[in-house]
C-alpha cells in the first residue's frame, strides 16, 4: 500500500468542515441551474441572486459530518437516526428515500429497509456518493480508513455494490485532496489513489477511463464518455465528478463551472466536486460571493442538545 503525508497544522474537524462547506456551496450553486430564470445569467458565468438553498445532498452530508465529529468514527445506527430525524421532504429527496426515512422515523430497521429497496437489489443511485466528501476529508493521508468508513456510511441507505463503490471513490478522493494541504497533489495522484482503493466494478472502470481522459480539454466530451449524473446512478456520476475535481484541485470556481457546464444532475455533481476541492483549498478557497449567496448550514449541526434517539 502507498503511504501518504499527513497535512501539517490541520486538524480533522477543520478539513471535514471545510469540505462540508464546499459541498454545500456546490450543491446550492448547482441547484440554481434548475431555476429557468437563472439560466441566462449562469451561461454568462455570472452569479444569480441569493440566497441559494441547498438540497438533500447537504442535509445528509451534515449528518455524516456530525456523526463523525461527535464520536470520532462512523456509527451506522446513529447516522440512520440522524438521516431520519433531519429528513426534510422539501429538500429534493427521491421517492424511495423519502419512504425509507419516514419508515425509519417510525421505528423501522434501516438494515432491512435499505437492503429491500428496488426489489432487493438495493439502491445504486448517487446518494451515498453525494454526501461523503467530508467523511473522506476527515482522514487526510489515510485513504484506506476513508474507504472503510465510506462503505459503512453508504450501506445505511445504499447497499448495491456500485453505490458503495461510488461512495468509496469520492471519500478516497477527498482524503487524498486534503492530504495535499501539506504538499503538492496532482490530479493523476488523486485518481491513482482512488483506483487503488475502489473495489472492482463499473464505477472503478469509469474512474480508470477518467484517468485516461485527464488531458482531454473538452468537458462535454468527457461528460459524454463518463456520464453527467443524468441517470442519477453512481456509475454515471462519480467518474465525471472525479475527472472535474482532478483537473481543478486548486481552483474551486473553475471546478464548479466545468462541472455545471455538462448539465445532468447538477446539484449532486457540483456537491461532490465542491466537497473534494474544498478539502484541498479550504473554506477560504471558495469565492466569498459564492459563500455569501449560499444558505447557512442548519442550526442543528452544532447544537449539542440535538441528539438523535
Amino acid at each position: 500500500m502507498t503511504s501518504y503525508p499527513e497535512p501539517a497544522r490541520t486538524d480533522p474537524d477543520t478539513t471535514s468542515r471545510d469540505s462540508l462547506r464546499g459541498l454545500a456551496v456546490g450543491d446550492a450553486f448547482g441547484a440554481q441551474h434548475f431555476v429557468p430564470e437563472n439560466l441566462p445569467v449562469l451561461r454568462r458565468h455570472e452569479l444569480p441572486p441569493g440566497p441559494w438553498p441547498w438540497t438533500d445532498d447537504t442535509e445528509m452530508a451534515c449528518s455524516v459530518h456530525r456523526s463523525q465529529a461527535r464520536s470520532g468514527r462512523l456509527d451506522q445506527d446513529a447516522l440512520a437516526r440522524s438521516f431520519a430525524l433531519h429528513h426534510d421532504f422539501d429538500r429534493g429527496y427521491g421517492p424511495a428515500m423519502n419512504r425509507m426515512l419516514r419508515l425509519v422515523r417510525q421505528g423501522g430497521d434501516w438494515r432491512e429497509l435499505a437492503a429491500g429497496l428496488f426489489e432487493g437489489q438495493g439502491s445504486w443511485g448517487n446518494g451515498a456518493a453525494m454526501r461523503v466528501a467530508p467523511l473522506g476529508a476527515r482522514h487526510p493521508g489515510d485513504p484506506a480508513r476513508a474507504a472503510r468508513e465510506a462503505a459503512l456510511s453508504a450501506a445505511v441507505t445504499h447497499t448495491h455494490p456500485e453505490a458503495v463503490a461510488g461512495a468509496v471513490a469520492v471519500a478516497v478522493a477527498a482524503s487524498r485532496a486534503a492530504s495535499g494541504r501539506s504538499g503538492s497533489v496532482e490530479g493523476a495522484d488523486l485518481l491513482d489513489t482512488v483506483l487503488e482503493h475502489t473495489p472492482p466494478g463499473q464505477v472503478r472502470d469509469g474512474v480508470a477511463e477518467a484517468r485516461a481522459l485527464l488531458e482531454e480539454p473538452h468537458v462535454d466530451l468527457a461528460a459524454h464518455r463518463l456520464g453527467n449524473g443524468r441517470r442519477v446512478s453512481a456509475v454515471d456520476t462519480v467518474p465525471f465528478t472525479l475527472w472535474c475535481a482532478a483537473r481543478n484541485l486548486t481552483d474551486y470556481r473553475s471546478a464548479l463551472l466545468d462541472t455545471a457546464s455538462a448539465g445532468g444532475d447538477v446539484d449532486t455533481t457540483c456537491a461532490i466536486v465542491g466537497g473534494i476541492v474544498a478539502a484541498r483549498v479550504g473554506a477560504d478557497g471558495i469565492p466569498p460571493a459564492w459563500r455569501e449567496h449560499t444558505e447557512p448550514l442548519p442550526a442543528w449541526l452544532d447544537d449539542p442538545a440535538d441528539e438523535p434517539c
